[in-house]
Parts: C-alpha cells; structure tokens; sequence
C-alpha cells in the first residue's frame, strides 16, 4: 500500500501520471489479501520499477542537503 501511496503523492505534487501497464496488467492490490505472498511481491516490485523509471526519465532534479544551513529546530506532525 506504501508503493501506491508513493505513486499518488509524486503525481499530485508533479500533475504527472506515471504509467503502470504492467503493474495493472497483474491483476492484483494490497487489499487482495486472497493472492499469495509470490503475487504480492511481484507486484510491489513491478510497481517499484515503473514508478522509478519514470521518475529516471524525467530527471527531476535532485534536492541537496547541506549542514550549513540545517536547522537545529525539529518538526513534529501531532
């Protein structure tokens, strides 16, 4: 469900789709709870490869941290 999750957030924050031909081809998501472990995994990995493809295809410039100007102060989420 994390991958999926992960594919709707970059396509919100991009207004890019991210094809998923073969993920969908597969037949199977994380609420197929009746499909085996094999199954499960093949689809995580099939949707990991298309959602890391397409984000290497369009090479979205890469964010860089620097400790220079970090701040010492941490966010929590309530």
């Amino acid at each position: 469900m994390l991958m999926i999750h992960i594919k709707k957030y970059y396509e919100g924050v991009t207004n890019e789709d991210i094809q998923t031909e073969r993920y969908n081809s597969l037949e199977i998501s994380p609420v197929h709870i009746h499909k085996d472990k094999k199954a499960h995994k093949d689809a995580l990995l099939t949707l990991g490869d298309e959602i890391v493809n397409h984000i290497h295809g369009h090479r979205i410039p890469v964010a860089t941290y620097s400790s220079e100007t970090a701040s010492t102060k941490v966010a929590a989420e309530h």
